[in-house]
């Protein structure tokens, strides 16, 4: 039986990713939910998308606030055998998903603050836990079982709730070296904020155990057997001590080597040979050749036995007791940032590359009955590099034809993944690096409206090794669609939504060497609501 019922499931965590990569999130303006191809854009937004385009626009100041409410539901598939339950849903609520931004245009430069949810974002809650909980619950009746203990039931309380963010505070400056060419740096700075919130309480099970009054029928707290077992085995391993130390005075009288069934010769009674012989038998012994000294070995090593058997009963007490952790975990990194635009007349490309961000994250634990958030420990937690490049073509003079794709260096980056018990670069549990690509439309139908449609698809290189039940990458689909609507000639207000399908995927963990083996499949879906108003003076 495990030693800890939560420190699997509790052992990493991977909420919102609806754009961007496995840590990044990409979808940082309203404009994007509306049409998710942004990294040419020339707007307000391209203090994150494209900053070196923000010499394009009217000088003076300008501040861009959005807010996304964003829903996710997790539904994950188990064929591990005698689960109570083979489906797990949790559900994740973002209702404040906030970018802001702030840009200062004079002539050539352009000077640009901002901030956002660079990373993760909002709560998952699993009301009834997760296959990683359940499957230790449900091994105790196998276990039992094969301890010659019938028991057929199981149940117990479970809840989990985790949240994780990455928040950036952003500064930047942009230069027009010519009508064609444009340059940007600049820096930001990321926060990490954790937590972990978790109970596994009130284990029951229905052993079958007649010696301590146990019927089957009636569900009794794990923890309960478990104790009053490991009293039981502890006084039957003295009592077995007890009647082979009983045996000594006549070993040392010279009797050692005469055969139990002859016993009586060496100064045991009739009844006490009978009884020694049934219990050596209903022990699995055989006395028809033993002599007293090896019946006396025999009791000394049945005693050992139970007594080991009375001690790991005692560790399943442990085990199966109600488990709580509360913890929180924080740090921060740098990400420097730079970028180019090229303008030719319809045709516009932005490039941007952010360097990487080495962070570890530090626990501040409060309860940890799991030993998984040691008070102090530090995690590795890293924003990986990344590269996008975008295309805005004004193919008329209402229409505008965008694409963007942006490429992610996971594999050189540690995600706190563990192998073996020890950290691990993500080159270990990944084939390839996360990418994503993005297209998009925008129609003007006249000087007040505009209209916008697009697709986003991402693509996750991770192996089935990273793969779990609460932390798996997977590939999306997602359609968006929305309006911009100018309120006066310096207010634009903008509203989109954005439907995410995720890819299924399944991990056979046969050839992990697990026994029973199964199967895990993991899917997920998610829908975005975004609005936001932009703002020039």
């Amino acid at each position: 039986m495990k030693r800890t019922l939560l420190a699997i499931a509790l052992s990493s965590l991977a909420l919102v990713s609806l754009a961007g990569g496995i840590v990044h999130n990409t979808n940082q303006s309203a404009s994007f939910i509306r049409m998710p191809a942004r990294d040419a854009s020339l707007g307000l937004d391209a203090a994150y998308y494209n900053p070196a385009g923000l010499v394009f626009l009217k000088d003076g100041f300008h501040i861009s606030l959005s807010n996304q409410y964003i829903t996710q539901t997790r539904n994950i598939k188990t064929t591990f055998p005698g689960l109570n339950r083979t489906k797990f849903e949790g559900g994740v609520t973002v209702p404040l998903f906030p970018s802001v931004y702030a840009v200062y245009k004079m002539d050539k430069l352009a000077f640009s603050v901002g901030f956002n949810p660079i990373g993760g974002g909002g709560s998952a809650k699993f009301e009834d836990g997760l296959p990683s909980f359940e499957m230790q619950v449900a091994g105790i009746p196998g276990s039992l079982n094969q301890g010659g203990i019938p028991t057929s039931k199981y149940s117990y309380e479970t809840e989990f709730e985790g949240s994780s963010a990455y928040y950036g505070i952003q500064a930047g400056a942009s230069y027009k070296v010519n009508d064609v060419l444009s340059l940007s740096l600049g820096l930001r700075y990321v926060i990490v904020k954790n937590s972990y919130q978790g109970y596994l309480s009130d284990i029951m099970i229905n052993p079958q155990f007649p010696q301590l009054n146990y019927t089957g029928e009636e569900m009794v707290k794990a923890p309960v057997f478990f104790t009053e077992l490991s009293g039981y085995l502890a006084n039957v391993s003295a009592q077995l001590g007890a009647t082979g130390n009983s045996l000594q005075p006549i070993i040392d009288g010279g009797g050692g080597s005469v055969p139990l069934s002859q016993g009586t010769n060496a100064g045991l009674t009739a009844q006490q040979v009978a009884t020694l012989q049934g219990t050596i038998t209903a022990l699995g012994g055989d006395p028809s050749n033993m002599t007293i000294a090896q019946v006396q070995g025999f009791f000394g090593a049945a005693s050992t036995s139970y007594e080991a058997n009375s001690q790991a009963m005692s560790a399943n007490a442990q085990a199966t007791a109600d488990k709580k952790v509360d913890a929180d975990q924080s740090g921060s990194g740098i990400v420097p940032i730079i970028g180019a635009n090229l303008s030719f007349d319809r045709l516009n490309i932005g490039i941007k590359y952010e360097h990487k961000a080495k962070i570890k994250v530090k626990n501040a634990t409060t309860i940890d009955d799991v030993g998984l958030y040691p008070d102090g420990l530090e995690t590795p937690s890293d924003i990986p590099s990344m590269l996008s490049i975008g295309v805005g073509f004004k193919a008329t003079d209402k229409l505008k034809v965008s694409g963007g794709v942006h490429y992610y260096f996971d594999k050189g980056a540690e995600y706190g993944k563990k192998l073996n018990g020890e950290f691990v670069k993500n080159d270990k549990v990944m084939d390839k690096n996360f990418w994503e690509l993005g297209l998009g439309l925008e129609y003007e139908i006249n000087e007040q409206w505009l209209v916008s449609a697009g697709y986003l698809r991402t693509q996750t290189g991770v192996m089935d090794l990273y793969q779990t039940d609460l932390s798996h990458s997977l590939s999306t689909n997602s359609i968006a669609g929305g309006l911009r609507y100018m309120a006066t000639e310096k207010i634009g207000i903008n509203f989109g939504v954005m439907n995410t399908m995720y890819l299924e995927n399944k991990r056979d963990f046969s050839s992990a060497g697990l026994n029973p083996a199964y199967t895990e499949t993991y899917n997920r879906k998610a829908f975005t609501v975004a609005l936001g108003v932009d703002i020039s003076f």
